[in-house]
């Protein structure tokens, strides 16, 4: 750790003052409410002997608190951005528009400013992400065998050449492209984190990732090799098994994941994703804490690699993996997602205490 505490009277006066000069360097956990916050919180201050200081968001997550929902401690730069978290509201909110970037000024952000933003954070426009969230309508449509036609107008895209060229970024290939036997099954998954994509074969899970995430095309490609181009739209057994046990995450019943799973990468890639599995809901570690469990306490940059190679999102927990202060890092799905998905799991630990749901 770089920067040193300082002592308890010094950090509690910090706290009373809302001093900015600790954001980021110090948080204060409060032993009455189980919370853990910025020193700038707005929230009515504790008694100092009920509060515990520590120098990172992982300490504070190791000693059982969960974060603050005023001053979000865990909230990543993304988050931080004004225009994002509005715009993302408003594509939940309004899931049927054709947002252009008059909505955008509308909203009051400049147009410019926005498509930066979300280009740095998720790789591609705000208008690229609601055009991808329209396309859903269409995959679904020819997953139960509808036409071309039909899915380019439930999609609400006005050119039949601007829905091919749209499916064909997603999945690799234009739909009139897909196999009619596959091998590999893509299938859409809504979530209250946003829309994801699974493959599947008729007995494993090979792939599930959010549809935002930057490296999804690469994938899909390496997946297509495999499967020497048989993939296809359509439902199987493990993809209807992973979005109910996706449901049942998201809704507070159960973090238990049983769908079969088909690795794809290295052994030793294969034996961090194991090792990734066995880090129980609601705990966080880090890399070089994953490559001394392995037995290769040398390979912390290859265990990082490894990491951010993992294509089964969610159930293949790399979101539980911090950097070696605390602080939120690397996620593909987006910082904000990998925030959420740690305050998620935080509950399942707090119900767990509590007697409630394991």
């Amino acid at each position: 750790m770089l920067f040193a505490l300082p002592d308890h009277d010094r950090l509690y006066q910090a706290l009373v003052q809302r001093d900015a000069a600790f954001d980021g360097q110090a948080y204060v956990g409060v032993a009455t409410t189980g919370v853990f916050c910025r020193l700038t919180c707005p929230a009515r201050k504790p008694r100092p002997e009920n509060c515990s200081f520590f120098g990172s968001v992982r300490d504070c997550l190791d000693a059982g608190y969960r974060p603050c929902k005023r001053c979000h401690p865990l909230a990543p730069e993304a988050m931080a951005d004004p225009s994002i978290p509005v715009l993302l509201a408003a594509l939940d909110e309004r899931p049927d528009h054709r947002f252009s970037e008059a909505d955008v000024e509308r909203m009051g952000f400049d147009p410019s400013t926005v498509r930066r933003a979300f280009k740095r954070q998720y790789g591609m426009t705000f208008l690229d992400m609601a055009r991808q969230r329209r396309l859903r309508d269409g995959f679904v449509t020819i997953s139960a065998g509808g036409s071309v036609i039909d899915a380019q107008l439930d999609a609400r895209f006005e050119s039949a050449s601007g829905f091919r060229a749209a499916f064909a970024a997603l999945l690799g290939r234009a739909p009139g492209r897909l196999d009619p036997d596959p091998l590999l099954f893509a299938d859409w998954i809504a979530t209250p984190l946003g829309d994801m994509i699974s493959i599947c074969s008729r007995s494993e899970l090979h792939l599930l990732e959010f549809i935002e995430r930057k490296a999804l095309r690469t994938e899909l490609g390496r997946l297509d090799r495999h499967a020497k181009g048989r993939i296809g739209l359509g439902k199987t057994p493990p993809g209807a098994q992973i979005r109910d046990e996706l449901a049942d995450f998201f809704a507070g019943r159960s973090a238990e994941f049983r769908t079969p799973l088909a690795y794809h990468g290295s052994g030793f890639t294969q034996l961090v994703w194991d090792e990734l599995r066995r880090i129980p809901p609601g705990a966080v570690c880090s890399y070089t804490d994953i490559a001394r469990r392995i037995g290769r306490p040398e390979a912390v940059r290859a265990v990082a690699r490894a990491n951010g190679a993992n294509q089964l999102a969610v159930v293949v927990p790399c979101h539980r993996v911090l950097g070696a202060d605390g602080a939120l890092t690397g996620y593909g799905g987006g910082l904000w997602r990998k925030q959420k998905l740690i305050e998620i799991e935080r509950q399942f630990t707090m119900d767990a205490k509590r007697g409630g749901v394991a």
